[in-house]
């Protein structure tokens, strides 16, 4: 009985785990989607630093 709680706890802790990070990727897929939303507004940043020069060997 001892051995199947053992298992029990492990899955439950492996099944947060993956809840965890599939809610960190779905995070960072929203955040990638509203960047990206954001470049047809008209109204929006002219330029960003890092394509202002051209790249040094």
């Amino acid at each position: 009985m001892f051995v199947y709680e053992l298992h029990r706890a492990a899955h439950a802790e492996l099944v947060r785990e993956a809840a965890a990070q599939r809610l960190g990727r779905e995070a960072a897929r929203a955040a990638k989607a509203a960047r990206r939303a954001g470049r047809h507004e008209p109204e929006g940043r002219v330029s960003t630093g890092r394509d202002r020069y051209a790249q040094v060997a």
